[in-house]
C-alpha cells in the first residue's frame, strides 16, 4: 500500500524572498561578457577555450596600452631628432607629406636634387637600376663614398667604403653588399645604421633624408676633427667616428656617452 505525501503548500512571500536571496548572483567579473560562460564547460581540461580567450584579452589589452604611451611620447619628441644645422624655422617648415611608403618618383628626385645644392662639397647620383626604388652615390670630398638604398622616399639601408674603394660590382652596378676594407669605415657605416634608427619623422620624409645627409656631412673632417672628451685625434689607431645626433661633435666610439 503506497503512502499519500500531504499536498505542498504554497509559499509564503517571506519565504519566497528568503530563498531567493540564497540563490547566488551572477558573476559579473567576466570581462568577455557572454564569452564567459564558456568557463562553466565541464570539459574545461580538454578544451581550455575559455582561458586561451581571457588570455588573449588580457594581452591586447596591454598591447594597447603601451601602443598609447609610446605613441605619446614620440609625439613629443618628434620635432627634437633633426641636425640643429638645419636652420628650418616653424614657420618655413614644410607640410606633412603623405605617410605612403609610394611618392611620386619625381617627388623624390627633386629632394634629393634640393639637397645636392644644399652641400657643394657634398656630391649626390641618383639612379635607379631596379625600377622605381632609387640609390644614392654619395661622394664627401675625398673622405669617402656612401650608397644609400632607398624605398621611395625613406633610406633603407647604407653602406660606407673610402674614397679610393671600387663601389661597383663587375657588371657596372652600385655593390650594395661588400663592406669597406678598411675598420674605420666599417665603423662609420654602423654609425649610419645608428643614425637611420634615430631620424625617424615619417610625415615628413624630406626632413628625414635631409636631417641624415646634414649629419653625413659633418665627416667631412673625418682625419681631422679631435675627440671633444679626450681631445685625441687617435684612439686604438682610429680617428673619432661617432658623431652627435644633435650637435654633431666627434668623440672616439668608447668616449660617447
Amino acid at each position: 500500500m503506497h503512502r499519500t505525501l500531504p499536498p505542498r503548500l504554497p509559499l509564503s512571500t517571506c519565504e519566497l524572498e528568503r530563498l531567493s536571496n540564497l540563490v547566488g548572483k551572477p558573476s559579473e567579473n567576466h570581462p568577455l561578457h557572454n564569452s564567459g560562460l564558456l568557463s562553466l564547460d565541464p570539459v574545461q581540461d580538454k578544451t581550455p577555450l575559455y582561458s586561451q580567450l581571457l588570455q588573449a584579452y588580457k594581452w591586447s589589452n596591454k598591447l594597447q596600452y603601451h601602443a598609447g604611451l609610446a605613441s605619446g611620447l614620440l609625439n613629443q619628441q618628434s620635432l627634437k631628432r633633426s641636425a640643429n644645422q638645419m636652420g628650418v624655422s616653424a614657420k618655413r617648415r614644410p607640410k606633412a607629406q603623405p605617410t605612403t611608403l609610394v611618392l611620386p618618383p619625381q617627388y623624390v628626385d627633386d629632394v634629393i636634387s634640393r639637397i645636392d645644392r644644399m652641400f657643394p662639397e657634398m656630391s649626390i647620383q641618383l639612379s635607379r637600376p631596379n625600377g622605381t626604388s632609387a640609390m644614392l652615390l654619395v661622394t664627401l670630398g675625398k673622405v669617402l663614398k656612401v650608397i644609400v638604398v632607398m624605398r621611395s622616399l625613406f633610406i633603407d639601408r647604407t653602406i660606407v667604403k673610402g674614397y679610393n674603394e671600387n663601389v661597383y660590382t663587375e657588371d657596372g652596378k652600385l655593390d650594395i653588399w661588400s663592406k669597406s676594407n678598411y675598420q674605420v669605415f666599417q665603423k662609420v657605416t654602423d654609425h649610419a645604421t645608428t643614425a637611420l634608427l634615430h631620424y625617424q619623422l615619417p610625415q615628413m620624409p624630406d626632413v628625414v633624408v635631409r636631417s641624415f645627409m646634414t649629419w653625413l656631412r659633418s665627416y667631412m673632417k673625418l682625419f681631422q676633427a679631435p675627440c671633444q672628451r679626450c681631445g685625441r685625434f687617435l684612439q686604438d689607431g682610429l680617428p673619432p667616428t661617432w658623431r652627435d645626433f644633435r650637435t654633431l661633435e666627434a668623440f672616439h666610439d668608447t668616449c660617447r656617452q
